[in-house]
């Protein structure tokens, strides 16, 4: 039997493409679709919940179901080197003033903080002072 030349471009390109999918045209296809509805999302979350898990975890599964549907459709693997790099890249522009807990580190109010500052240094004023007073005083009884 003989294939048809439309037959025969339309079994390579599938091949093609199948083999490719993981390259270029997967990396194409996550940054255009999953990462344009990422950026969408995280831009209507205050920049001062982005490290918040609670607020943003919802938003992030989204950004991980869409690489995986993407690399269903495209018949790659997933995980893949491709989604590594590109979680890598989301996470450098997005988390990475972040703890790992997922807490933002900011210093505790007022408050808290002044006692562990002024009560070392009244301890320490105290403490000298009474040095200085029992060495004077005991000049004297000798």
């Amino acid at each position: 039997h003989y294939i048809q030349p439309p037959v025969a471009m339309w079994i390579m390109t599938t091949v093609c493409v199948s083999a490719l999918g993981c390259g270029p045209h997967y990396e194409y296809a996550i940054e255009e679709f999953c990462l344009a509805k990422f950026k969408l999302d995280m831009q209507e979350l205050d920049q001062k919940h982005w490290c918040s898990w609670e607020d943003t975890v919802e938003i992030y599964g989204d950004l991980t179901n869409c690489t995986y549907l993407v690399a269903l459709k495209m018949e790659c693997f997933w995980p893949n080197r491709l989604v590594d790099e590109f979680f890598i890249r989301v996470h450098k522009q997005y988390f990475r003033d972040c703890s790992l807990s997922g807490r933002l580190l900011r210093d505790p109010p007022n408050r808290i903080l002044g006692p562990f500052i002024v009560v070392p240094i009244l301890v320490t004023l105290l403490m000298t002072a009474l040095v200085v007073w029992r060495s004077k005083r005991s000049e004297g009884i000798m």
